[in-house]
C-alpha cells in the first residue's frame, strides 16, 4: 500500500514546481524567447505571445497546477492500491 495523500502532495509540488519555473521564466522575461525556440525545434510557427508577469495570473496557475497534481497523484495511489491488494 502507497500513501495516497502522500503521493497527491508529491505529484502536487512537481506541477506546482513546474508552473512557478514558468511564471519565473515570465518574470525574467524569458519565456518568449524559450516558447519561440521549443516551437521552432518542433517546426511550428510560434503564434502565441508571452504577456507581462501577473502576479494575480501566476498565484491561480500555481494553485490549479498543485490542486489538479494532488488530485491526479490521489486517484492515481488510490488505483494502484485498489489493483495491488495483498491477496489472502
Amino acid at each position: 500500500m502507497i500513501s495516497s495523500n502522500k503521493i497527491g502532495l508529491v505529484i502536487g509540488a512537481v506541477l506546482a514546481g513546474w508552473h512557478a519555473l514558468w511564471a519565473l521564466l515570465v518574470l525574467a522575461g524569458w519565456a518568449q524567447p524559450l516558447i519561440d525556440f521549443v516551437l521552432w525545434a518542433h517546426m511550428i510557427k510560434p503564434v502565441y505571445v508571452v504577456k507581462p508577469f501577473d502576479p494575480a495570473a501566476a498565484g491561480v496557475l500555481l494553485v490549479i497546477a498543485a490542486t489538479t497534481g494532488y488530485l491526479f497523484g490521489l486517484a492515481g495511489a488510490m488505483v494502484w492500491n485498489k489493483l495491488h491488494r495483498p491477496r489472502l
